[in-house]
């Protein structure tokens, strides 16, 4: 396998990294490539599209908050050709340059928002904040608008929690289209868990959400507006949650009882006390047989 192929694969292993495990997964694969050089140049694209894709958080420089990564927070590039890309948090105003390896910010600068969303954006950011602390340990979300679509915005929300010590990791990412145009709602959430103390699981699932903008909704009326579109969000994820739950109790049984045998193949049950006898007995004799061959 040649230096490129090699690259390819550790790309496809970054790719499927559990949450809160990149770091891990990239030093693993640091054994493949054996040169750095190359293999930060090489899964740089893989690390950007799994940024992206994940929703990583950074921090932002000036503030004491984090914003998302993604594709909602991109920025199309000032100049043609311009290798450097931005990201924006709108929180704060700001745009900034990001490391998809260092997961750094840097050049920070004001950003001018548009006008004519930016009062119902803020409104909706400020009913999402309130959601996320009611609701999400440890979250970040954010509300973007939508660059020459002002009647269309966009909320993500991720929670991530690590607990190595415990093997497991976990994370929730939610993403929810809000459009004027169309009176839709268009919504979806991912969950990634990984339990991986002798052994390995991962849970992935995808729940997509559809609705209507409830009535009484407008861009005219922004703050009882957002509170409303926030419910409906409220609404659809509890019903997801319980509906995990469900999942859960059904598994633990129904699906993993069955990955066990109630009895063994004799269908009779072992009498351990009598098992540990024959223990005993295998190893007195097999310690009389070792000291008669000896003498």
């Amino acid at each position: 396998m040649d230096s490129a192929e090699r690259i390819a694969a550790a790309s496809k292993f970054l790719l499927q990294s559990p949450p809160g495990e990149i770091n891990d997964v990239l030093n693993d694969v640091r054994n493949i490539i054996s040169d750095d050089e190359s293999l930060q140049d090489g899964v740089r694209p893989a690390l950007r599209d799994y940024n992206l894709q994940q929703f990583m958080t950074v921090n932002v420089p000036g503030t004491n908050h984090q914003s998302i990564i993604s594709d909602a927070a991109r920025l199309p590039s000032s100049a043609e050709g311009e290798p450097v890309e931005r990201y924006l948090d709108p929180r704060s105003k700001t745009s900034f340059v990001f490391d998809h390896l260092s997961l750094e910010a840097s050049e920070p600068q004001e950003v001018e928002p548009d006008g004519e969303s930016e009062p119902f954006r803020t409104a909706l950011e400020a009913s999402t904040l309130q959601y996320l602390v009611a609701h999400y340990e440890a979250g970040v979300a954010c509300a973007f608008s939508t660059p020459d679509s002002p009647q269309r915005f966009v909320i993500q929300i991720v929670s991530n929690k690590y607990n190595p010590a415990n093997y497991w990791s976990g994370r929730w990412r939610s993403e929810y289209v809000i459009d004027f145009n169309e009176n839709t709602i268009e919504g979806k959430i991912l969950v990634n868990v990984h339990y991986y103390e002798q052994g390995n699981v991962q849970l992935a699932t995808t729940h997509n959400i559809s609705t209507k903008i409830p009535p009484a909704v407008s861009l005219s009326s922004p703050n009882p507006s957002a509170n409303k579109l926030l419910a409906t969000i409220e609404h659809e994820e509890a019903l997801y949650q319980k509906s995990l739950d469900d999942s859960y109790e059904e598994m633990a049984e129904k699906t993993f009882k069955g990955l066990r045998r109630v009895l063994p193949l004799t269908r009779q049950k072992i009498d351990w006390d009598k098992l540990l006898g024959y223990k005993l007995g295998a190893e007195i004799a097999s310690s009389k047989g070792g000291f008669s061959a000896g003498s």
